[in-house]
């Protein structure tokens, strides 16, 4: 058994931008030498999110947002924002439903993803920030 730690980092506008990271994770895997096993993709950072998704113009630049609003709107009222006296309450409501981190199997070097699934990072934060992602890959060489 074998771990290979890689890391990249991406630029974000916050606001629930949905960024695609399938190429970035993908050169990690090229990098590395296991072909066999467990793909973990995580995000560093309490207001952003990693999942997979259909990376199309309707779907990241308007539905995921809706949905998002409609779960956690940006002018509700949040306990977290009167603790800390900031704006960004339905950030971390956001991102924790959504998760920072997703599994996917690793098979003879590929990622088992559907056609139209991309691996996305979800940036839910009120600004622009640089997001850390660390890809650890488990499995056999």
């Amino acid at each position: 058994m074998a771990v290979e730690t890689h890391r990249f980092e991406v630029s974000s506008k916050g606001n629930s931008q949905v960024i695609n990271l399938s190429d970035g994770v993908e050169a990690c895997l090229a990098g590395g030498n296991i072909q066999n096993g467990l793909v973990c993709v995580f995000v560093t950072g309490s207001t952003a999110a990693i999942t997979t998704t259909e990376y199309e113009p309707g779907l990241v630049n308007h539905d995921l947002k809706a949905a998002l609003e409609h779960i956690a709107p940006e002018d509700g009222r949040y306990v977290h924002e009167e603790t800390w006296h900031d704006d960004n309450g339905h950030s971390h409501v956001r991102a924790t439903l959504i998760g920072p981190s997703l599994t996917v199997p690793l098979v003879d070097g590929r990622m088992v993803l559907g056609t139209w699934q991309q691996i996305v990072l979800i940036d839910c934060d009120t600004r622009s920030r640089t997001r850390a992602i660390t890809v650890q890959v488990v499995g056999e060489k």
